[in-house]
């Protein structure tokens, strides 16, 4: 199954708890647990889809999917947008060495889909479908691939197994394992068994190979995160926005990357302690509610939102803060950044660090941050922070301001 964002997330967790296995269970009786999950996962998003509005593209991009019958087509699979740009060097190089091939592209999250919809890296994007035996057949039944490249976290029985059965290659990218995950538990045998569907993994790191060796999967190749290659590639040619070098206009600016409401309370906090910089906030959802909210926080007529820059051709030296409200730009923003903070630390856990890392800024994060072996990295290089509250914000941005590390 997958690692996703925001409610969604939340949901998924919610209803995994309830799928216990007991020590006897034979895998057919956990896959009966596993499809009430599954089921029980599509009621909850559909309950929810009558006031989230994530909740709802979920269940209307997957009711209105059309598929395109596309003969040996080469399928990759993305969870989220964080998942699209880490497995993007993976797409582009293949569609380099296949350039008579269709690529079909799939998305488990409208954080993804939405966004990379119409992307040109693709012949044609869909939802994945909900992991059921029926969808997995129906699905490979119309886009015929000849491969399958999944990224990362995402680990799905039905579509996994059909494409066993039918002997199409499949393999997992960038992907890293710890110890704490189901498949090295007791009552992780159904899960074991998905991972034996993979042709072959491409990890992150030794350990990884390490934990599938011990369960006796050696098909494993130690080829680092996808990431890196992206965000370098990113970080020697950037997009130029000629709007935000005017806003920086010789000042050292304070960049906070997909944010979150949490992230935005300590950063309001921030603002007015250093009236010499400037500072950039780009949520991680910018619906206008959640905008007008930020907005709120900041110090009165101190911020702007980017959209008013070209609506209203507001005067960007008089503001301290621009408020990002749309989606595309921040592995961009960076090349301006002085100091980054990454969001989503707070919650779930946090967003990439490695954009803003590339332009030797910085990196600032919450608590949550076990899962992600980069942000362990960049603390042991003393690049990265992690803090547990706003006063702790405030120290350690202090302490690179005034050391002048930034």
């Amino acid at each position: 199954m997958g690692d996703h964002d925001g409610f969604i997330t939340q949901l998924y967790l919610f209803v995994i708890t309830f799928i216990p296995c007991e020590v006897n269970h034979s895998n057919s009786k956990m896959l009966l647990l596993y499809n009430a999950g599954i089921r029980l996962y599509f009621a909850a998003i559909w309950c929810a889809s009558f006031f989230n509005k994530k909740a709802k593209l979920w269940i209307k991009g997957r009711k209105e999917s059309n598929f395109i019958s596309y003969p040996e087509s080469i399928w990759f699979h993305f969870a989220s947008l964080g998942e699209f740009e880490q497995g993007r060097p993976v797409l582009e190089q293949m569609r380099g060495l296949y350039p008579g091939r269709k690529f079909v592209i799939t998305f488990f999250s409208p954080s993804g889909y939405e966004i990379r919809k119409n992307t040109p890296l693709a012949d044609a994007v869909y939802y994945l479908p909900l992991d059921t035996a029926r969808n997995a057949r129906e699905f490979i039944d119309a886009i015929q691939p000849k491969l399958a490249v999944f990224t990362k976290y995402e680990y799905w029985y039905h579509f996994f197994n059909e494409a066993y059965r039918r002997e199409i290659p499949l393999y997992i990218i960038s992907s890293i394992f710890r110890p704490g995950q189901v498949f090295f538990k007791w009552y992780g045998g159904l899960h074991r068994k998905m991972l034996g569907f993979v042709s072959h993994f491409f990890v992150q790191d030794g350990l990884s190979k390490q934990l599938l060796q011990n369960i006796n999967i050696t098909n494993v190749t130690v080829s680092g995160d996808t990431r890196f290659d992206r965000v370098w590639a990113n970080a020697q040619q950037p997009k130029q926005i000629p709007a935000i070098a005017e806003f920086k206009a010789g000042h050292k600016i304070f960049i906070a990357g997909s944010t979150w409401p949490q992230d935005e309370l300590l950063l309001a906090g921030l603002v007015s302690l250093y009236p010499g910089w400037k500072f950039i906030i780009a949520p991680h959802e910018i619906g206008e509610e959640k905008i007008d909210k930020l907005m709120g926080l900041l110090p009165n007529n101190s911020a702007v939102k980017y959209s008013q820059l070209t609506t209203h051709h507001s005067p960007l030296t008089t503001h301290q803060t621009l408020v990002i409200d749309n989606i595309g730009m921040l592995s961009s923003l960076y090349q301006y950044g002085d100091i980054a903070y990454i969001g989503g630390g707070f919650g779930a856990g946090i967003h990439n660090t490695l954009e803003a890392a590339a332009f030797g800024l910085p990196v600032i994060f919450g608590p949550n941050y076990a899962r992600f072996k980069e942000a362990h990295d960049l603390v042991e290089l003393q690049a990265g922070f992690s803090i547990a509250d706003e006063t702790q914000l405030k120290e350690i941005t202090g302490k690179l301001i005034n050391k002048g590390l930034c």
